[in-house]
């Protein structure tokens, strides 16, 4: 940093302090404020969705993943030529393939048309922030001008050229401020607004996204379910409580379970 600009900071920090106990007057925009604050608002929500995008996709490729851990566990239970053996080889083949549409479908249709589209998004509120933080400064420096061309209007210095010099530094200071606060306020509205064409697409295109996995992962899952039934193992759920409660009567019968 320059000595210039060791200066400018030292001087605003000085203003900051005396503004905040009330010995400097504060020059306030409402109209500013009320955009900057929806901008916070924005950047926090976009962000998250952002975020919550990436851990459903996580989540589900991690679900896949583990679901052919699980199939192949399952496999190990039944032999080729066993009432279940089928049954178990088209689990197995119905979760691999599932895992092959997350990766080559899912995956890609969602980081395409969600992830991508509010990354370019959030690229945009670095440069906001910057220009939030340029406005602050400038706004420092004509609010501490501003005090010092009134003190001089109120007492005149002997140096007769004091008080126009300080008022021309303050009227230049107001145009650097006016025009990036004016900036602001004119384009933090319009990025606002672009939550709509690239919200509403986005949001539409997850939902069929989701839609097409779950409505494949439906449809796999259920073709297993006539191996089932070939093998005798399924009556449709009837009965099915009885015999889940019937293998637990024969466990608690076993003398390990009987055991204090």
């Amino acid at each position: 940093m320059s000595w210039k600009g060791f200066t400018k900071a030292v001087n605003r920090a000085a203003t900051g302090v005396m503004q905040s106990i009330g010995t400097m007057e504060k020059t306030v925009d409402k109209d500013f404020d009320e955009e900057e604050k929806r901008f916070k608002t924005f950047e926090q929500k976009i962000e998250k969705l952002h975020r919550d995008a990436k851990g459903y996709l996580d989540s589900v490729r991690a679900m896949t993943v583990a679901q052919q851990r699980m199939a192949e566990t399952v496999d190990h239970f039944y032999d080729e030529g066993g009432p279940l053996g089928y049954a178990g080889l088209q689990y197995k083949q119905a979760v691999e393939k599932l895992d092959e549409e997350c990766r080559n479908e899912l995956d890609t249709n969602c980081r395409v048309t969600v992830l991508e589209p509010l990354g370019k998004l959030i690229q945009a509120f670095p440069d906001f922030n910057e220009a939030i933080k340029k406005r602050q400064k400038k706004l420092l420096d004509y609010d501490q001008l501003l005090s010092k061309s009134r003190k001089l209007a109120d007492k005149p210095s002997n140096d007769p050229q004091a008080y126009p010099q300080a008022l021309a530094a303050t009227n230049q200071a107001k145009e650097v401020y006016d025009s990036i606060n004016n900036q602001l306020v004119a384009e933090i509205p319009k990025l606002i607004d672009l939550r709509v064409p690239y919200l509403d697409p986005s949001f539409e295109a997850l939902v069929k996204s989701q839609l097409a996995f779950n409505e494949g992962a439906f449809h796999k899952l259920k073709d297993i379910e006539r191996a089932f039934e070939k093998a005798g193992a399924s009556n449709g759920g009837e009965g099915l409580d009885g015999q889940v409660e019937g293998v637990l009567q024969q466990m608690r019968e076993l003398s390990i379970c009987g055991s204090s």
